[in-house]
């Protein structure tokens, strides 16, 4: 399908090369559109719009393509990458709805709302307005129904959720539209959005299932090129880092985002501390220091139907995987600032869960500001460390006894370093394969978003090879090539 002569048309305001700031426009006729996410960019991705757009958090992140004729904005999930633009679409002068699944409209405004106290305001009474108009926007919908947008004379819209597997809410898009009038198309349109396709066997969450039919697939690569390791290995990865800490008296840092990968760490701890013969593993304590993150849990234990079977086997037989006695959480900052000298100087085992998940700021920076310099501590990444960001220089240059610089300041690293894959909330290369080929009717037409350029290009040539082995004719182009991104030009 040629995207400059046929509708629909698609087009990235993010996220088309990178991993952050995901916004994709599907232009349905000339003057109306759906907008799927509208994410904060991040790392890389944000300095290089900023040498474009001006170096300012306002500046680099402000909406500059036209929202007049955007029918609506479709959010697949609540991270920041993908919504935090919200509050810059409405002042762009948005006036549609904001569509996403149910367990998403319980979960958007609490991470709308930190993201105002952080980019733009700390008046309270301007924050309650603005979720107010949030809220007046939000409409739910159910996973596997069909919502009808737009049905006149002209155009039929209509979008359907189906679970993504990533986070709590998370959805894959399909939208199926149709021009109409003389000499237009005889059928409609099956355009998949993916999201972020979460892994199969991740707890909490049910894996993700193929759509039926796609015409044509905006596909995450985020992790195109290269493949996890399997859920009981990675069980072990973890346990292994944390019985280092227990022989060194030191404490695991775990850097993670405050929803969906802290929920689904507090998930295997439960599950190593329910099966430790150790008795050390039984006084362990589990530190969730975000308030953040601990809001998100509170939500997430009030959001059990939409679990997996595993979860609801597990509260079935009087286990609380969310809520156990090991588990403590930090709100205020004077009792955070306690818990670092505490854990820096006692000696006491521990394992502590904060954000933000990059280290690009939160309270895990005052953690590894203290501990990185002291070889009884270790950070063990589980999540993926966007270029630019100091969770990436940590993780390339922290096992080679290098250095970071937090805050302005630089830390040598003598602490262990460790990366366990597996409990990505991604998926894999393998993962992202099976979406395509387990469709009954697979796409002519992939577009790959999402990720780095190793990443799009390995992810392009599974898909070839695919392909051409099933005999089946398939176009695979990169986002960055249909990108207004600023800094789409890195990855071509």
């Amino acid at each position: 399908m040629d995207d400059m002569k046929a509708w629909p048309r698609i087009v990235h305001h993010g996220g088309g090369s990178g991993v952050t700031g995901s916004c994709h426009r599907l232009q349905l006729t000339e003057d109306r559109a759906l907008l799927v996410d509208c994410g904060l960019f991040q790392g890389q991705d944000a300095e290089l719009r900023g040498e474009k757009q001006g170096d300012d958090e306002l500046a680099r992140h402000r909406v500059t393509f036209p929202v007049e004729d955007v029918v609506a904005l479709v959010v697949t999930h609540v991270h920041i990458d993908h919504i935090g633009r919200l509050p810059y679409l409405l002042a762009a002068g948005y006036q549609g709805p904001i569509l996403c699944s149910v367990p998403s409209r319980r979960l958007l405004p609490l991470v709308i709302e930190d993201a105002l106290k952080i980019g733009f305001t700390r008046d309270r009474q301007l924050i309650e307005r603005f979720l107010e108009e949030v809220d007046r926007r939000l409409l739910a919908l159910d996973y596997r129904q069909w919502q009808t947008l737009v049905d006149d004379e002209g155009l039929l819209l209509r979008v359907k959720l189906q679970r993504a597997g990533h986070i709590l809410g998370s959805a894959y898009v399909e939208v199926e539209s149709q021009v109409r009038g003389p000499g237009w198309q005889a059928k409609p349109v099956r355009t998949v959005f993916s999201g972020d396709l979460g892994a199969p066997h991740a707890p909490l969450l049910p894996a993700p299932r193929s759509p039926w039919r796609c015409d044509q697939l905006v596909l995450e690569s985020t992790y195109g090129d290269r493949r996890h390791e399997d859920r009981r290995h990675r069980r072990q990865r973890l346990k292994a880092a944390i019985d280092r800490a227990l022989a060194n008296g030191g404490t695991v840092v775990i850097p993670a985002f405050s929803i969906g990968r802290t929920q689904e760490l507090l998930y295997e701890m439960e599950t190593l501390i329910h099966g430790a013969r150790d008795v050390r593993w039984q006084e362990l304590e589990i530190i969730v220091d975000s308030p953040l993150a601990a809001r998100f849990t509170t939500i997430y234990r009030e959001l059990k139907p939409w679990w997996d079977a595993e979860a609801h086997q597990r509260l079935r037989s009087g286990r609380h995987p969310l809520s156990f006695d090991n588990l403590y959480t930090v709100d205020e900052h004077a009792t955070h600032e306690r818990t670092v000298d505490y854990l820096t100087t006692s000696g006491r085992p521990a394992v502590v869960i904060a954000a933000s998940g990059m280290v690009s700021g939160g309270r895990v920076v005052n953690y590894l500001k203290r501990m990185l310099g002291d070889a009884r501590h270790a950070v063990v990444f589980i999540g993926y460390q966007g270029a630019g960001t100091p969770g990436r220089d940590i993780q390339r240059y922290g096992p080679r006894g290098g250095w970071v610089v937090l805050d302005g300041q630089r830390i040598d690293i003598r602490a262990r370093v460790e990366t366990v894959s597996g409990y990505s909330a991604h998926a894999d290369q393998h993962d992202l394969l099976n979406f395509v080929r387990r469709m009954r009717h697979p796409p002519r037409h992939i577009r790959l978003v999402h990720g780095e350029a190793d990443a799009q290009q390995g992810l392009k040539t599974c898909l070839e090879a695919w392909a051409t082995e099933k005999g089946h004719r398939l176009e695979v182009t990169l986002g960055a090539q249909f990108s207004d991104d600023p800094g789409k030009q890195h990855t071509t």
